[in-house]
């Protein structure tokens, strides 16, 4: 991982304080892409022309939201429970979603980090005020929609019984309901000593169901697809509408320190969650899984003592994309989406920077096309990397059937699979076709196969599992010795 790579496009020299050899010289001018993503503000001397809190908000909303899920058996089957009703968890569910800034902008957020979290981000308005989730979902916020979300083009879920508490199955927020009134009504049935058990007899959380959904899993990875991914790939790096995404102006937005196309580009560097100087973190400590025991997944660069959500905190895809390439590190073609991801948003910016606020050329906006589209596809990639990963761990986990295997991780890695690759389809520029992403989702179905289902039933199921892994290998061109055996062992 790490590098700034050199590019020339179009026009532009793009040259690198990293460590990637060679440059070209096409005679427009030179424009370096930082180490850290810092940029000047063209109209305010020595102050930053980068802003994404809102997206640090939502990313926090999402993350709070699935910790609170999480921690809902615990909480049910406490003292302090305090709700009556289904309809009454459902608002404690809700309180993420259609999170109301005014009345609750000075909660505290869940999240803990060590160092301290910056004082000024420990509540939800303190990192950005008038944020929440509803208004981004993919369908809610449709000015720049590539599809109509909430009429009839949102598609992966076929089983209307997941919405028999409220809900629908027709549009993204319509499945966010059904999954959160599910879990409600469970929570509610838990509170008056209804307690569900996996097939080995042992309890389950409320979370997840006896046929293996495990809501947490989908309703976190839902979001990240319908607002982070969606927002990010078919509204701030789209260039199909006027006066939006790369399209937007380079005007001064209001008396900000920043023009309206800078900020675009920062709010989808802000969903795909990056810190400021993500190019030097390894991936093992994007991913927490060794390397400098201070930049486990955040780190104190500036040396205050807290941890700037903002700016030293990595959200989501961007630490997804490390434990891919941690899973490819001893392939024959190991992948970089993390570096590619670096390279394609860093390099960007700094060519929106190098306009000093007037309008771009024809060039310099093609060579701005050109890293998004380099930032869409490491950003996807490292996606489809991970459903390919979780087709294989749930492989690996029918295959153990009758054996040693956790009906609780089988329902967690196939509601990953499920809520990610369903999200595929919020990208404009998806390398899946129509085609090909309806037939992932009818062989993963709305449901994994049920270890008491029969042989041939499972042997079916695994079948298509193989079929969707297949599809995903081919329409992304991940190596073949990462696509894994008949059961999911030696791939990703």
């Amino acid at each position: 991982m790490r590098v700034i790579v050199v590019v020339a496009a179009l026009g532009l020299t793009l040259t690198s304080c990293g460590d990637d050899r060679g440059s070209s010289t096409a005679g427009a001018g030179s424009v370096t892409a930082p180490a850290i993503y810092t940029f000047e503000s063209s109209f305010a001397p020595d102050e930053s022309s980068v802003s994404y809190s809102g997206q640090t908000a939502r990313q926090m909303l999402i993350g709070d939201l699935s910790a609170r899920i999480g921690g809902l058996t615990a909480a049910v089957d406490g003292p302090d429970w305090a709700f009556d009703s289904a309809e009454e968890v459902y608002g404690y569910l809700d309180y993420f979603v259609n999170f109301d800034s005014d009345s609750d902008g000075a909660d505290a957020i869940a999240l803990t980090t060590t160092p301290p979290v910056l004082t000024v981000h420990s509540t939800y308005a303190g990192i950005s005020s008038g944020k929440n989730l509803s208004a981004k979902l993919a369908g809610n916020d449709d000015a720049t929609d590539h599809r109509d979300w909430d009429g009839g083009d949102f598609t992966g879920w076929s089983d209307a019984s997941i919405a028999s508490n409220g809900g629908t199955i027709t549009s993204p927020a319509g499945l966010l309901e059904a999954f959160l009134r599910t879990l409600a009504a469970r929570t509610a049935a838990r509170a008056d000593g209804v307690v569900d058990a996996a097939p080995s007899g042992a309890p389950l959380p409320v979370h997840v169901t006896p046929e293996g959904l495990d809501l947490q899993q989908l309703t976190q990875k839902l979001l990240l697809m319908a607002v982070n991914y969606s927002q990010g790939t078919d509204d701030y790096l789209d260039s199909d509408r006027d006066g939006k995404g790369l399209l937007a102006g380079q005007e001064r937005d209001g008396d900000r320190p920043y023009t309206k196309l800078e900020h675009a580009w920062d709010e989808a560097w802000g969903y795909f969650g990056g810190a400021r100087d993500y190019a030097l973190y390894s991936d093992d400590e994007l991913a927490r899984e060794g390397g400098r025991d201070d930049w486990q997944g955040y780190h104190d660069t500036d040396g205050d003592g807290a941890i700037s959500l903002t700016a030293e905190y990595n959200f989501g895809a961007s630490t997804n994309a490390a434990k891919r390439d941690r899973g490819a590190a001893g392939s024959t073609a190991p992948t970089d989406f993390t570096a590619d991801a670096w390279r394609a948003f860093a390099t960007g910016r700094a060519i929106i920077a190098s306009a000093a606020g007037a309008p771009l050329s024809p060039e310099q906006l093609a060579a701005l096309e050109a890293q998004r589209d380099r930032a869409v596809v490491a950003w996807e990639g490292a996606i489809a990397a991970t459903c390919v990963h979780s087709i294989n761990a749930v492989l690996a986990d029918i295959s153990s059937f009758g054996g040693s295997y956790s009906f609780i991780d089988y329902a967690r890695r196939w509601s990953e699979l499920k809520g990610l690759s369903i999200g595929l389809q919020f990208n404009p520029r998806s390398r899946l076709s129509d085609a090909q992403h309806a037939e992932i989702q009818q062989a993963i179905g709305d449901r994994p196969i049920h270890p008491s289902a029969a042989d041939a039933d499972v042997d079916a199921y695994k079948s298509a599992l193989r079929s969707a892994r297949d599809v995903f290998m081919t329409a992304y061109g991940f190596p073949l010795d990462l696509k894994g055996d008949d059961d999911g062992a030696g791939g990703w």
